[in-house]
């Protein structure tokens, strides 16, 4: 499947997490039906599932298997990175400092300062390893100094944004 940008995902299910590479989904033979479900046959194993919520920004969704319910949790390579660098404990801790997670160019700014952004929002795309990822803010804050300019490199663990 052509829709996934990264080679590896963690996915959590139900509070049990799997390592799931893009080669497994590639030979997975997924349809969706007309009825907006998806028929699935995996080592010749089939299901039928429905997506019943999804939040993209969290990368998460709900989905219902045979009237079963499941809560999915999809972390990309990115997403991994960021919670080993401890960015996935950030409830109810006052961030500073947004920083570089790896070297990259910095593609777009999504933000002015003095702004006022949500935990989650987008504050920048960064170009890394011939991927655009795009850093998302742990937790609501203002934008007090945008510290970098589209275009420019970055190393790892440079200011790129500072937060009131």
């Amino acid at each position: 499947m052509d829709y996934l940008p990264h080679e590896h995902y963690a996915v959590g299910v139900n509070g049990f997490v799997f390592d799931v590479d893009k080669s497994s989904v590639d030979n997975a033979d997924i349809v969706k039906t007309a009825d907006g479900s998806y028929h699935m046959i995996y080592h010749s194993r089939t299901a039928v599932a429905k997506i019943i919520d999804v939040d993209a920004t969290g990368k998460k969704m709900q989905i219902d298997v045979g009237g079963e319910m499941f809560v999915i949790d999809i972390r990309d390579e990115l997403d991994q990175m960021l919670e080993k660098m401890g960015f996935h404990s950030v409830a109810g801790k006052h961030i500073r400092e947004v920083k570089a997670p790896m070297p990259g160019l910095v593609l777009q700014i999504s933000v002015v300062e003095g702004q006022q952004v949500n935990e989650g929002d987008k504050v920048l795309i960064l170009e890394a390893m011939k991927m655009e990822n795009s850093i998302m803010i742990p937790t609501s804050a203002v934008i007090k100094k945008i510290m970098v300019n589209a275009g420019q490199a970055v190393i790892k663990g440079q200011v790129l944004i500072e937060l009131e």
